[in-house]
């Protein structure tokens, strides 16, 4: 599978976002969610992004971590970067936010616990929490960094300015910003374009649209729908080459909850979309 850089790391140039394995609803059993993930190391991903919150609820906060950890235990702890983000808070079913020095170190040492190593591979600041200074939750991630509790630092939902105020607090340990970007949502473009220019990472979410979205994307992306029939690949491949086109520092981590949908996805790794297709599909 083609390669890029997150950071001194090198990593598959598309990655597994874990989280529908625990939030979907039905989600897979731990059987078969053990079994997406062990699909996703066999097509030769190497990027494996959680967080902290991804859960039904409150009582199970960590399930998606803990399932991470079991899934890549029971596959002999292969050379994997596992991303995973701190910020995010569950009340009940309900999603709630804090970015204080305190929850993030608090946060940060309970996913050390629950994926089981020493120091988090690359640890993201999950979300703008509005009741805290941004700059005061950029120095608790310098401070996990400085105190070896991390490797590296991203930041999720940023825009330039909280991008610009990173770099300049965390250095050179920020590597990546992950944010929403898909065919139909492209409004993190000056984002994608702004962590090309520094070397950042930038890992779209929701590359298809989200979990609801996906299922009809050749109805809302037809653009992209017909190169995939020109093809003769899913329309999920090309929306995954598109995104991979935009800039060789994105790494986009589609969700999957089936096996066949992570290989699928792994496939648009070696997908050459023409300047012409290409081209067509930016406009759309």
């Amino acid at each position: 599978m083609q390669q890029r850089r997150i950071g001194d790391v090198t990593v598959s140039s598309i990655g597994l976002g874990a989280m529908p394995l625990s939030t979907k609803d039905p989600r897979p059993s731990e059987e078969d969610a053990v079994a997406v993930v062990h699909a996703a190391l066999d097509a030769g991903v190497t990027l494996i992004d959680t967080a902290d919150a991804y859960s039904r609820d409150e009582a199970e906060f960590g399930h998606n971590e803990l399932l991470v950890a079991t899934a890549l235990a029971s596959a002999g702890s292969p050379d994997v970067l596992v991303a995973t983000k701190g910020g995010h808070t569950r009340r009940g079913t309900d999603w709630e936010l804090d970015g204080s020095p305190a929850h993030l170190r608090r946060a940060c040492e309970g996913s050390l616990r629950r994926l089981g190593v020493d120091a988090i591979g690359l640890y993201q600041f999950h979300r703008p929490d509005p009741a805290t200074p941004w700059e005061d939750s950029m120095g608790a991630l310098r401070e996990l960094a400085d105190d070896g509790l991390v490797r590296m630092v991203g930041i999720s939902n940023a825009d330039l300015a909280q991008i610009d105020a990173a770099r300049a607090i965390v250095g050179d340990a920020l590597v990546s910003v992950q944010n929403q970007f898909s065919p139909g949502w492209r409004s993190s473009a000056d984002e994608l374009a702004h962590c090309a220019a520094h070397g950042l990472a930038f890992l779209p979410w929701s590359p298809f649209g989200g979990v609801t979205a996906a299922g009809s994307l050749d109805a809302t992306a037809p653009a992209f729908a017909e190169v995939a029939e020109e093809l003769g690949v899913s329309v999920y491949q090309v929306t995954l080459a598109w995104h991979l086109a935009q800039s060789d520092t994105v790494v986009p981590i589609p969700g999957a909850s089936r096996p066949a949908s992570i290989a699928d996805s792994a496939a648009a790794a070696d997908l050459q979309l023409s300047p012409e297709q290409l081209a067509r599909l930016n406009a759309a």
